[in-house]
């Protein structure tokens, strides 16, 4: 794995102590079993492969890309075991494990019992949470891992599509249909069409063409197979900072959790190039990165993520007869006896005509790596005020050659942390705008060419000729699969606890009994990473008590014994 530095290769690939060895015994899902040389011990693309702990012999293990370029990973040899981040949830396995020369004699743990030893032993748990987590940051760094995207630079469903893939921490390679060799031969070979582009191709050598998310999710294995029958105790709806901390806490007690969300983990923080005033990290964290060890950490309990299923609905109604029922775009509902609402907001798109035909050709919402290499070197324009863009602001400030930044106030001073605004003063490639919006936007057959700016106070205005403009203009509730079910303020936030007008209802709890709201989509909540966690935290609390009082029910409504 070329992506990480060698001195870190004993945390990726540690070998346990015969002590260790003997703790793993107690936990495995099976017998140790024999292979012979050469013979598949897990196949690239299997679902829910197990971890094997190599007892005899050795494992080599190999990539492929979609293209079946294959290279050799490493040996695992007597005291080393096999897998990643993806064993720890069941997914589809990024590489392909053989038995060595001499063969190999190994002791498997599935998933259930992985998770198990993970728990049972903190030692051995926090080596191998520290090697899956160090062999999937080595395998996005590698090359001929993972799926490959072929499309025209800039285009829209490939920008999206290697948006889903890069915040799901999953490896991606991109190859320009126009300018790489290897790309047009296949397109060619193919017959494919430019309307068919982008191509998707897995590593199992499945082609898709023009793939929606859910559709690469389920090609490279990362969605579930949701059992139909069974009832969680808590179904979270959104994997932001208060959906993923609530499936931590709640697994960790003990609960069935499922988390769903339609596009990947970590919401709006988690497309944040960096969060530098979360408490314990002085030096700042990606919002990638916290929700990466947040999802890894809520699969260590055993909390099942559900990525990307889209929630259309909810029937309300729940209680001691009959949970409630999240009906999915596709798919059979998903049931649970209690409901955390946590899909955040969605982002808030100014009033500009020719706005739509831009999305994601010029427009975007965020500013993560993958835009910040699209606009290396170029002139480029944020509209926004807020924390997030000023984040935004001081990440692309390092890639671009100017950066318009664009505010209605007159300063940034009521909206944005003085951290933030001092450090963009001190940027010499940005340009502050304040009293102006945005009135109109141009394009060519490339995507956006040029932007208008007017000044609100005199009417002038100014064209600047631009390729990407970024709009960080604040976000509307997601709210409108409730239906319904639970109140919400004049602005379309989840109204909970008092505000409900029962003073005795439970503070994270809505009109709905057993329906809860945190985060960004709660009215009144402080719309910060750390006080989304802390919702997500408390919560918990409040559904044990609400859980509780669905048992006692039952057990009253069960017939009792005559003496």
């Amino acid at each position: 794995m070329s992506g990480l530095d060698d001195d870190r290769r004993h945390q990726r690939f540690p070998v346990l102590t015969a002590h260790q060895i003997e703790v793993t015994r107690r936990f495995a899902s099976g017998k140790p079993r024999r292979f012979e040389r050469g013979e598949t011990m897990y196949a690239l693309g299997e679902v829910a492969a197990p971890v094997w702990v190599v007892l005899e012999g050795w494992i080599d293990v190999v990539s492929r890309d979609g293209l079946g370029h294959e290279r050799p990973i490493v040996r695992h040899d007597p005291g080393q075991f096999s897998g990643e981040v993806s064993q720890l949830g069941g997914r589809a396995s990024l590489a392909e494990g053989r038995a060595g020369e001499e063969g190999c004699t190994a002791l498997p743990f599935d998933a259930a019992h992985l998770r198990a030893l993970m728990v049972g032993s903190a030692e051995i748990g926090e080596i191998v949470m520290r090697a899956f987590i160090l062999r999937r940051v080595g395998l996005i760094g590698s090359e001929h891992v993972g799926s490959i995207l072929i499309g025209r630079t800039n285009a829209r469903d490939l920008v999206r599509l290697q948006g889903f893939l890069t915040r799901n921490g999953y490896p991606v390679t991109t190859l320009d249909a126009e300018q790489d060799e290897e790309a047009k031969a296949l397109i060619e070979r193919l017959g494919v069409d430019s309307d068919d582009l982008p191509l998707m191709l897995c590593p199992s050598g499945t082609v898709l063409k023009r793939p929606t998310d859910a559709e690469a999710g389920a090609c490279l294995g990362i969605t579930p197979d949701l059992d139909p029958n069974r009832v969680y105790d808590v179904a979270v709806v959104g994997a932001g900072p208060s959906g993923l901390a609530t499936a931590v806490y709640a697994a960790s007690e003990g609960l069935s959790v499922i988390v769903l969300d339609q596009r990947a983990i970590g919401g709006q923080a988690g497309a944040s190039s960096r969060i530098e005033n979360y408490l314990g990290f002085p030096t700042g964290i990606s919002g990638q990165a916290l929700a990466g060890r947040a999802f890894n950490q809520a699969q260590k309990f055993g909390a099942e993520l559900a990525i990307p299923l889209r929630v259309g609905r909810i029937d309300c109604g729940g209680g001691v007869d009959k949970p409630f029922a999240l009906h999915l775009a596709e798919g059979d509902p998903v049931r649970s006896r209690s409901v955390v609402v946590a899909s955040g907001a969605q982002y808030r798109r100014p009033k500009i005509e020719e706005l739509s035909g831009f999305e994601g050709n010029g427009v975007s919402y965020w500013a993560s790596p993958i835009e910040g290499k699209l606009c290396a070197g170029e002139e480029v324009a944020l509209v926004g005020g807020g924390n997030s863009a000023g984040q935004a602001v001081v990440y692309l400030a390092s890639q671009v050659k100017h950066l318009h930044l664009i505010i209605r106030r007159p300063n940034l001073d009521a909206t944005m942390s003085r951290y933030l605004i001092d450090r963009i003063a001190a940027l010499p490639n940005v340009t502050l705008h304040p009293r102006t919006e945005i009135v109109s936007l141009e394009g060519d057959r490339q995507g956006l060419s040029a932007a208008t700016f007017r000044a609100i106070d005199d009417g002038t205005t100014k064209r600047c000729e631009m390729r990407h403009l970024f709009l960080f203009v604040g976000a509307d509730p997601h709210t409108d699969w409730l239906n319904g079910c639970v109140d919400l303020d004049d602005k379309g936030f989840v109204l909970t606890g008092g505000h409900c007008g029962d003073g005795g209802i439970r503070q994270l709890e809505t009109r709905q009994s057993g329906v809860f709201a945190v985060g960004d989509v709660r009215s009144g909540s402080t719309k910060r990473v750390a006080a989304a966690v802390g919702e997500g935290a408390a919560v918990v609390a409040q559904i044990h008590d609400y859980l509780s009082g669905l048992e006692k029910s039952e057990d009253a409504r069960r017939p009792q014994a005559v003496a």
